[in-house]
């Protein structure tokens, strides 16, 4: 969930000239069955027939169908958050109800505004007492970034908690990017407690990236926001707004905003349902928020026909200062000025590759980013770029490396990650077959936390030799 910037673009351009590219609702807190209140979709992705191989007309025997339903016991978010700017801080609560699908005895929750990066630009996230019915719950931080809580006991599979904690957001002092208050505007990104579980797996403890920003591992989540703002502050967030403080979104990962003195432009897609998507531009700034819109549409519509049917009702798109490139959060992406044709792309690419299908960014940062780079390159025909794609030497064959090991090789973080994942997809056979073998995967693995093995696995049904082509970038089969 790393920025997408105009920097890494300035790298990828040189790069690929060097190689001669080829072509240029407001959820309830009890438990939900499978048919409670979710996105849904008339077509999706389905498996692939067995008979189905390698060659150009693979994707052909990709039909579109159903998608699963969303995970019915998935935690439930009910947050308070009261915007305070002239006080540079965020002031809020938090109530999650929390169902464990195996056996854990402590809560999660990641405090991602305290990492190295926002602690360094003045951020910090603080936390009061813990409870749950009444009861006071011992917690404590074991670093930084993380909230340890102890229930009292083992809470079983399928067991239900919930717990309530206040919490305070200070603003940084100094423009970051996505927990920032410049020129009147804020972008809230990561900004709150999270619960980090990993469905089957358990809690995921991975520490900060230094230098990159990727953050949150999360299940999906619903979400109910009541939301306070100053008068005549425009608030473009995930999810639902019904125009009175209240936001709900469901079956999506994170909740983040962006405020403002938006001058907005809003369109339907077809993806297949209809998609409101609606862009704020900040008072200030030249862009025009339909040109944003535009492209958008364009790309939600694509991808809901390459990959899978967009579930959720709206995207939305905050346009704001001292942002070089782009932050993508379900539902809703943050954007720098001048950013309209290189980065829209990109992150509307990762409704699905991140919102949809999730990935642990700490341990699998190309599966988010490498396949947004794909699809971006599908979108903008521009493929070839990324099948001659020369990789650096000392990066190649490194794909799945963790964050660990990217935060101490920043310079070659696009091309070993963004690049290297966009040209390892495309050896599998081509746009056809990486298509073809992006349907079955998501159709597997939407709404979960996603593995590279989970992607190789999905791949093997298209491509035998999946899994020897894929290990050559350094791609994990287990």
């Amino acid at each position: 969930m790393n920025s997408r910037s105009k920097g890494w673009l300035g790298v990828a351009a040189v790069l690929m000239l060097a190689t001669a590219c080829a072509g240029c609702d407001s959820g309830g807190s009890g438990r939900r069955g499978a048919s409670a209140a979710a996105p849904t979709s008339t077509t999706s992705v389905t498996s692939v027939p067995s008979g189905a191989r390698q060659g150009a007309g693979a994707a052909g025997r990709c039909p579109l169908g159903p998608l699963p339903a969303p995970p019915s016991d998935r935690p439930d978010y009910h947050l308070r958050i009261d915007l305070q700017p002239a006080r540079h801080m965020v002031a809020g609560d938090l109530r999650v109800r929390f169902s464990p699908d195996v056996a854990t005895d402590r809560l999660v929750f990641r405090l991602w505004p305290n990492n190295p990066r926002f602690r360094a630009a003045g951020a910090k996230l603080d936390t009061g007492p813990v409870s749950s019915g009444g009861r006071r719950l011992a917690s404590s931080r074991p670093n930084p970034t993380t909230l340890d809580v102890r229930p009292g006991g083992t809470l079983e599979a399928g067991q239900s908690i919930e717990v309530s904690l206040p919490w305070r957001l200070t603003l940084p002092s100094s423009p970051s990017d996505r927990i920032d208050a410049e020129d009147g505007t804020l972008r809230l990104g990561s900004f709150f407690p999270l619960l980090a579980w990993q469905p089957g797996v358990g809690w995921a403890t991975d520490p900060p990236a230094s230098g990159l920003g990727e953050t949150s591992t999360s299940p999906t989540a619903d979400f109910a926001v009541t939301l306070t703002a100053p008068a005549g502050l425009d608030v473009l967030a995930t999810g639902s707004g019904d125009g009175r403080g209240h936001w709900k979104a469901t079956a999506v990962r994170d909740f983040a905003l962006s405020a403002g003195r938006f001058r907005t432009a809003s369109a339907l897609a077809r993806a297949p349902n209809p998609v409101r998507v609606t862009v704020g531009v900040a008072a200030g700034l030249h862009d025009q928020p339909a040109s944003y819109v535009r492209v958008a549409v364009r790309a939600l519509e694509d991808y809901a026909k390459r990959f899978a049917p967009y579930p959720w009702p709206t995207l939305t798109m905050g346009i704001t200062p001292d942002l070089p490139g782009g932050i993508e959060y379900p539902t809703h992406i943050m954007q720098g000025p001048g950013t309209v044709n290189e980065i829209t792309p990109h992150e509307v690419g990762h409704m699905w590759f991140y919102s949809l299908v999730g990935n642990d960014q700490a341990r699998d940062p190309w599966l988010d980013e490498g396949l947004a780079t794909y699809s971006e390159a599908r979108f903008d025909r521009a493929t070839g770029r990324y099948q001659s794609f020369d990789v650096p030497e000392r990066v190649r064959g490194r794909l799945g490396e963790p964050m660990s090991f990217w935060d101490d090789r920043a310079t070659v973080y696009f091309p070993g990650v963004y690049a290297q994942g966009a040209k390892a997809l495309l050896a599998l056979g081509g746009p056809s077959v990486a298509d073809c073998v992006l349907r079955v995967y998501v159709a597997r693995q939407a709404y979960r936390i996603a593995r590279q093995a989970d992607l190789v696995a999905a791949a093997t049904t298209i491509v035998p030799r999946a899994p020897a082509i894929l290990a050559r970038f350094g791609v994990r089969s287990s």
